[in-house]
């Protein structure tokens, strides 16, 4: 017959079992949440980051033969000029599209906050019609309003006595042209945002603003401005990453000039050029170097957004 301090024992050998069980469980639950993230993340983004910059050692044919070359594909792309050019155009296309873009949904935001609007809701719903547009047939569109000799603009370039422009043809033109259609699918969704963060702006400071004398524009510039101020560095630095990966517009914009976007390249873009040498003319290895060097670009810009952001928080009182 067991002693009561072996059945005591014996009792008590089981909870604490199940109590480490329980802490075990509660420790792994956590990460057994996120692990399908990291899990898709290593499949879609990791494994294919760490293949390119594999790939981009290699003298690579789809079809063909793989020899082992080297940096020979970052030097060669560096001495490429195409290379040069698709660079140029890709940061004088996001130059034209992005500047106007945020500077337009700045504004647009700083009167849907103050402006009494009925159906305000209906409004401020409305800026996302553009984003929500099929990127397809917004360029195609767009490529109409701008065609030489039927193009709504040109019409209106007629009426007023001057020749018709070839915007798909000039190197200004298309990228005047890719940069509206750009600025006009996100100036709405970076104006949300602005209005967003502005909702979260105290109205005293601009009926104080307002008792002191201060007038529309010095609230503007000396409120609104500095509130939005971490808000604005986000909306810089995402769209210029997502200037950096332009494709579908200038693809779609001159579609007679296919990949190269026109016989002199003028609106070839980085991307562009990427998908040209990889899957048009199948020199992965190439292409892969083109990938990797757009990856610096995100890398950088990155590290730039990390040091404005830091910046603007310790200046913060």
């Amino acid at each position: 017959m067991l002693s009561p301090a072996t059945a005591r024992k014996d009792t008590g050998r089981p909870t604490r079992s199940r109590q480490i069980q329980q802490g075990v469980r509660e420790r792994l639950a956590p990460y057994a949440y996120i692990a399908p993230f990291f899990l898709l993340f290593f499949i879609f983004g990791l494994f294919p980051l760490l293949f390119t910059f594999y790939i981009a050692l290699f003298d690579w044919n789809p079809i063909g033969e793989r020899s082992y070359v080297g940096l020979k594909n970052f030097s060669d792309l560096v001495d490429d000029p195409r290379f040069w050019g698709a660079l140029r155009n890709t940061f004088s296309i996001w130059v034209l599209s992005t500047v106007p873009q945020l500077l337009i949904a700045l504004g647009m935001a700083h009167v849907l906050n103050h402006v009494r609007l009925r159906a305000a809701t209906m409004f401020r719903m409305s800026m996302l019609v553009p984003y929500v547009t099929s990127v397809a047939a917004t360029t195609i569109v767009f490529a109409q309003l701008f065609d030489r000799d039927y193009g709504m603009l040109n019409w209106l370039l007629g009426l007023l006595g001057f020749e018709h422009i070839d915007f798909t043809a000039s190197l200004w033109g298309s990228h005047l042209m890719i940069a509206v259609m750009v600025a006009w699918r996100w100036t709405g969704y970076n104006t949300l945002l602005y209005l967003a963060s502005l909702q979260a702006v105290p109205r005293d400071l601009y009926e104080a603003a307002a008792v002191d004398g201060a007038n529309g524009w010095k609230q503007f510039r000396h409120i609104t401005v500095p509130s939005l101020r971490p808000i604005i560095v986000f909306t810089v630095i995402t769209s210029t990453i997502g200037g950096l990966q332009i494709f579908t517009e200038p693809l779609l914009a001159n579609p007679v000039g296919g990949l190269t976007c026109g016989a002199a390249r003028q609106c070839q873009t980085l991307t562009l050029f990427l998908y040209e040498q990889a899957f048009g003319r199948f020199h992965f290895g190439y292409g892969a170097a083109i990938g990797v060097a757009l990856f610096v670009l995100v890398v950088i810009i990155s590290a730039i957004n990390y040091f404005l952001v830091t910046r603007i928080r310790s200046e913060r009182p």
